[in-house]
């Protein structure tokens, strides 16, 4: 069996408590705690049990308090799934996205994302959803548009024409004298 990582001397179990006391975190107040037992002289195994982990919880706490101190500790936020698209990819879809599609080339009169998710695969040789594509695309700032729909035999001359006018929506109260003659 291996031999267990020493925990770093500069601070002494008081000093953790004491940390501990000024820490909002409270999963970090946990490792701080678990390390202070350690650094009383307790066992890994009583640490784990107290602050109701495994052995190798402890072991990863220990290495990171090791490397980075009482800050090390800190519930960090994970990175998440990397991105599809690198940087130099982005720019290309911002340039085709900015151009609009070319009819006889695309094949399409608009951009839609199955449409761009086509030409990225085209393009790069990726596959991206068009969930996926919409969150790119959105995080660099674009937003879906439509335009209103206008049938092709429209003259704008008929637009007048066929608008209602709707009547004013308050009227001028009759005078009190009007009112006493009727």
């Amino acid at each position: 069996m291996a031999a267990a990582v020493g925990v770093r001397s500069d601070y002494t179990s008081a000093e953790l408590r004491r940390i501990s006391r000024r820490c909002d975190d409270a999963d970090q107040v946990r490792r701080l705690m678990a390390l202070a037992v350690i650094l009383d002289g307790c066992s890994r195994s009583e640490a784990a049990k107290i602050a109701g982990v495994t052995l190798q919880i402890v072991r990863d706490w220990v290495l990171r308090f090791n490397e980075a101190g009482p800050e090390g500790l800190a519930t960090r936020k994970a990175p998440g799934k990397a991105s599809i698209l690198n940087d130099e990819q982005r720019a290309r879809l911002a340039e085709i996205v900015e151009a609009g599609p070319i009819p006889a080339a695309h094949g399409v009169v608009r951009w839609r994302l199955v449409d761009l998710g086509q030409w990225i695969w085209d393009e790069f040789g990726l596959s991206v959803t068009r969930f996926t594509l919409g969150r790119e695309l959105r995080a660099m700032g674009y937003r879906k548009l439509s335009a209103r729909p206008r049938h092709n035999g429209q003259r704008i001359d008929d637009i007048a024409d066929f608008k209602k006018v709707s009547p004013p929506a308050w009227q001028k109260s009759k005078s009190a004298s009007a009112r006493a003659r009727a």
